[in-house]
């Protein structure tokens, strides 16, 4: 995890001179904000995707193609990850949504067997 860290920060001075927000401050559109995610280590597909939507939906962060870039979790009805928790009831909404992606998998799984 350190070691993750340290890569992260090396990124950011060496890319955006030191300022972390010029990540998505400068991002022309939503494909370039998802790919300058992608390259920080540890942020595969999945995760680049969650951090998109929390910047869009959380904090205004919203180059042209946003939400495509997003994927799943682009749509304000979307209620998969913390993009989507602005209150109990989103919360709600995302702990049912992990669970039955939870129990999807493991009913695929089994029928694989």
């Amino acid at each position: 995890m350190a070691a993750r860290v340290q890569e992260a920060c090396r990124i950011v001075v060496d890319t955006y001179g030191g300022e972390a927000e010029s990540i998505w401050t400068t991002a022309g559109d939503g494909k370039e904000l998802f790919k300058r995610v992608s390259a920080l280590p540890g942020f595969g597909k999945q995760k680049a995707q969650i951090f998109v939507a929390l910047l869009g939906k959380r904090f205004g962060v919203r180059p042209a193609g946003w939400r495509e870039a997003a994927g799943a979790y682009g749509p304000d009805d979307a209620y998969k990850s913390v993009a989507d928790i602005v209150d109990a009831a989103a919360l709600v909404k995302v702990r049912e949504y992990k669970q039955q992606a939870k129990a999807d998998a493991k009913a695929a799984a089994a029928a694989k067997k």
